[in-house]
This record gives C-alpha cells, structure tokens and sequence, in this order.
C-alpha cells in the first residue's frame, strides 16, 4: 500500500512513557515527510519524462516506418525507371537497326541503278563512237571521192 506525503503529514504516533520522546519523533516524522515528498515529486517529473519520452518514441517509430515506406518506394521507382529504360534502349536499338537495314537497302538499291545508268552510257557512248566513226568514214570517202573526182577531169585536160 502506496502512503502520500499527505498521509504521512496526518499520521500521529501513540505516546507512552518509555516510547520515544515526541519532539525527536515529529523531527523525524518532518524529515520523512520532506524526503518522501521530494521522491513523490521526483516520481511524478520522471512519470512526466516518461510518457513524453514515449510519445517521442511512437513518432520517432512512426518516423522511421514512413522514412522506410519511402525508402522502398523509391527503390521500386528507381528499378522500375532502370527496366523501362532497359526496354526503350531495346525499342531504340531496334529501330535503329530497321532504319540501317532500310539505309543499306536504299544504297544498294541506289548503287544497281547508278551502275546500270553507267552501263547504259557506256553503251551509249560506244553506239555514239561507231555512228561517229561511220559518219567520219563516209565524209572521208566523199572527200576522197571528190577529190578523185577533181583530180580526173584536170588530169584529162
């Protein structure tokens, strides 16, 4: 059973004659009542700390599971951005691939028709060539033929 200062202060003790005298009682009564004051007081201030401490303690947990929460969140968000990153650079790969294939087809492509165009000019060239050689061999014979021609009739007179 839990006695108060209050309590103690109303206690009074019974007096006989070979029990202890009254005034070395009462200053010790006064002395215990003032000590256990004191550690009521005490008590109460560290019930106080306590339950602040306590409060302090539940944000600190509330705290700490909200910082985690957090924690974890941006973890996922960072290895979900890593894997959507991952697929675009598969996506962009992959695009470029398609567009390389689509440039070296178109160059190929580009490179038959110039060589066709350059056979064809070859071809247009020789052609070009033999009509020109043919042209200049007729106007040789006519000039050769003129000149017989001239040549006769001098050789006549």
């Amino acid at each position: 059973m839990t006695i108060t200062p209050v309590e103690l202060r109303h206690v009074k003790l019974r007096r006989s004659l070979l029990g202890y005298g009254r005034r070395a009682t009462d200053r010790l009564l006064a002395d215990v009542v003032a000590s256990y004051e004191d550690v009521w007081r005490e008590r109460a201030d560290l019930q106080d700390e306590v339950e602040r401490l306590q409060e302090d303690v539940g944000r600190f947990c509330d705290l700490e599971r909200l910082l985690r929460d957090t924690l974890m969140s941006a973890e996922r968000s960072a290895d979900e951005l890593r894997a959507q990153a991952h697929r675009e650079h598969e996506v962009l790969v992959q695009e470029a691939r398609v567009k390389a294939r689509e440039i070296v087809t178109e160059a190929e492509t580009q490179r038959e028709r110039l060589r066709a165009e350059v056979r064809r000019l070859e071809r247009a060239r020789t052609e070009m060539r033999v009509g020109y050689r043919m042209f200049l061999q007729a106007a040789l014979e006519r000039l050769e033929d003129d000149v017989e021609g001239q040549e006769a009739p001098g050789q006549a007179a």
